[in-house]
């Protein structure tokens, strides 16, 4: 019995996690933005944890169990019972407080402006796209057999839609740059909801693998924009204009980063993306996909293109004197690199190379499905 999925360990497992999120992003305790965006953080998480921890009370009181298989067993075509229902709503706001999903997506930005760099590595990576995870699996284990496949093909449909516009344009409109990935993250986040609302194995399949090629891209573009505050202090898109002209290397990293955010194959960003457009989905959503994954991709170019190579328009002197947070904050590493580490470029190099092979490796896309 000790080998079951239990869903309080689950919850558990997921707030020991927060935790440690919390105490990251607030990690440089002299520095005010670096608090309240933790206290933000630990916040509107641990009020997604009281709503998912009522649901589960709300489980365990109706049915007396706990492990995820039972649980699926004992409500089996308990449909339009109301407490059911509410316990879903309740557990399901709290894995998308996770996730990061509009509404809940407010903590995002804000932990990811200014946690160090190798957390926000760990948030796109891993917390956000767990709470995607967290979501399908309490459905399809557990409430599929009392809620209806359109019920939750409506609901991931219109949370998906939401989240993918609105952080696609968020994205687009910034100018620090960690910001501009973190809302990237959450443009993603709703593209990810898009393909489990297909229902079927294919939309699935596309968002797993999608999601695996995002982490590693977006992991790679968070280390890059850390060799960024390293050197320079800043993670401000117009302050940086051309100031990182003598690192090609890493010019060309943060651009080819930037077309695999935007979909471009063989990065496993492409092939999930195209999983998801072939899933049944009809056409308005294929060209939602396009546009999203065009407008987070493009914004990631642009900073490539204007820190690292001086391309496009100078931005005037009233622009780079205005306050904007991430224009002096204080590097990761103290004192600050001037020359790459070795470990960062391996990393770098790691995570690029990763999200090409999970595009390129013969037969993930025909495994994925029946996975």
């Amino acid at each position: 019995t000790c080998a079951l999925p239990i869903l309080f360990d689950m919850f558990v497992f997921f707030e020991l996690m927060g935790a440690a999120a919390y105490a990251l992003t607030g990690f440089k305790i002299e520095e005010a933005e670096s608090v309240q965006g933790g206290l933000n953080f630990a916040v509107v998480n641990s009020l997604g944890a009281y709503l998912c921890l009522v649901g589960i009370a709300l489980l365990y009181a109706r049915t007396g169990q706990l492990g995820l298989p039972q649980l699926g067993a004992a409500l089996a075509g308990h449909h339009n019972d109301p407490l059911i229902l509410a316990a879903f709503v309740l557990i399901g706001t709290g894995w998308l407080v996770k996730a990061a999903a509009v509404p809940f997506h407010f903590w995002l930005a804000d932990a990811h402006a200014v946690a160090p760099t190798p957390v926000c590595v760990l948030f796109s990576g891993a917390m956000a796209p767990l709470g995607v995870y967290g979501l399908a699996r309490i459905y399809w284990v557990v409430f599929h057999g009392a809620i209806s496949d359109s019920a939750m093909h409506r609901m991931l449909l219109v949370l998906g839609v939401i989240t993918a516009l609105l952080g696609a344009v968020m994205c687009f409109t910034q100018r620090h740059i960690k910001r501009l990935l973190a809302y990237s993250t959450i443009a993603h986040i709703g593209l990810f909801l898009i393909g489990c609302a297909a229902m079927d194995s294919t939309g699935i399949a596309g968002a797993g693998i999608y999601l695996a090629g995002h982490a590693a891209v977006k992991g790679a573009l968070f280390l890059l924009t850390g060799l960024l505050l390293g050197r320079y202090a800043s993670v401000d898109e117009l302050t940086l204009y051309g100031r990182a002209r003598s690192h090609p290397v890493a010019g060309t990293a943060f651009v080819i980063g930037s077309l695999a955010l935007a979909g471009m194959p063989p990065f496993g960003t492409g092939l999930g993306k195209s999983l998801v457009d072939e899933s049944g989905h009809a056409l308005p959503l294929t060209v939602l996909t396009i546009v999203v994954s065009a407008l987070t991709g493009g914004a990631a170019l642009r900073v490539a293109l204007r820190v690292y190579f001086g391309i496009g328009p100078a931005p005037d002197q009233d622009s780079t004197m205005s306050r904007v947070s991430g224009q002096d904050e204080e590097p990761d590493a103290r004192p600050p690199h001037y020359r790459t580490p070795a470990t960062m470029s391996g990393a770098i190099t790691l995570l690029l190379g990763l999200g090409l092979a999970i595009g390129v490796v013969p037969g993930i896309a025909a495994a994925a499905g029946p996975a």
